[in-house]
Parts: C-alpha cells; sequence; structure tokens
C-alpha cells in the first residue's frame, strides 16, 4: 500500500441501488463455486477454474488479505446481505482505481453488475477521493461492454494492455468514469 493510500476499513458494507455490497464471509463458502465455476467465468476472468470448495476458501482468505494490505475490496453483490448473488472488486493499481465484477450464471439479466459497480464507484470517489475509476475490458466481452456502458463509463483513449492469463492471450480496453 501506497504513503498516500488510507487503509480500508476492516469491515464493509456499501449500500445503493437495491444492492448491499458486503463482506464475504465463511457463511458464503457453499455458495462460492455455483457462483464462479462456470466457463463465462474462467474464460473471461482470472478467476481460478475449476472453482470449488478449496478455491473458495483460497478466495476467501486472498480477499481479506488483500484488505489488509491495503491493496483491494472484494465484496459480495446481494440484494438485502443475505445470500451472494455475484462479486464487486475495487484494486487501487498503478494505473487507476479499478472496478471488477462477476455475476453468478443464475442471477444474470438483473442489472447487478451494473448497479454494483456505480455503487462500488459512489465509494471510491466519496470515500476514497478518487477522481476517476475505471474497467479493464475485453472487448469481445459483449456482456461487459455492455455494463460498462450501463453504468457510466467510455472508453478511454489509452494503450490496449495485452497480456496472457490462464494460457489464453488477450487485450484489454479501459473505460474509465470521472468522479461526478
Amino acid at each position: 500500500m501506497s504513503a498516500a493510500a488510507s487503509p480500508f476499513p476492516e469491515h464493509l458494507e456499501i449500500t445503493g441501488e437495491g444492492l448491499v455490497l458486503r463482506d464475504w464471509t465463511e457463511s458464503d463458502l457453499d455458495a462460492m463455486p455455483a457462483l464462479f465455476d462456470h466457463p463465462d467465468i474462467a474464460y473471461w476472468t482470472p478467476i481460478v477454474s475449476p472453482f470449488d470448495a478449496e478455491a473458495a476458501g483460497a478466495r476467501l482468505e486472498r480477499s481479506r488479505r488483500l484488505r489488509a494490505d491495503g491493496t483491494a475490496i472484494l465484496l459480495a453483490i446481494t440484494v438485502d446481505g443475505g445470500a451472494p448473488l455475484g462479486e464487486v472488486m475495487l484494486r487501487r493499481a498503478p494505473e487507476g482505481t479499478e472496478l471488477g465484477y462477476a455475476v453468478g450464471p443464475a442471477h444474470r439479466g438483473r442489472g447487478l453488475a451494473a448497479r454494483a459497480v456505480r455503487v462500488m464507484a459512489g465509494y471510491a470517489f466519496g470515500e476514497l477521493g478518487a477522481e476517476q475509476v475505471i474497467l479493464e475490458l475485453e472487448a469481445e466481452n459483449d456482456a461487459s461492454v455492455a455494463v460498462a456502458g450501463r453504468a457510466g463509463f467510455t472508453r478511454l483513449d489509452v494503450p490496449l494492455i495485452t497480456g496472457t492469463e490462464k494460457g489464453r492471450p488477450f487485450v484489454l480496453q479501459t473505460w474509465g468514469l470521472a468522479r461526478p
């Protein structure tokens, strides 16, 4: 964590747009594989695949470690603070405050990702003082490009990001949303 970055709170719950974004807990471990063990998530995200009970435990531990380090916040997307429907992430990165998300296949088509991204962006602007938040997306990921647009993001005129993840090459576009 940089000296200028304040630590993240130990516990966090953010509400808005009919959602409650909350900390992952041990009680979520059984639900996590149904959310994250899916071909779309395996293909488009760095989340491990296959995603089983062991991966769920590792993700919970990673979430806690990243929060303690002041690097990232991983929150469960819920409508009422109960059952998780997906995840939204805020990461402090050299290129800026980055957001990411994954919604379980059974919960798609309800606007959860766009709403969660807007709520997390509001937190970044209001609580962390971010001037801009970004999403890094593959142009071919139609669902994520649609979420970016619905959440108010626009594609930035910056160089593409290239790399390899899980043995697959990728090219990422950067989308941004400025502080209102």
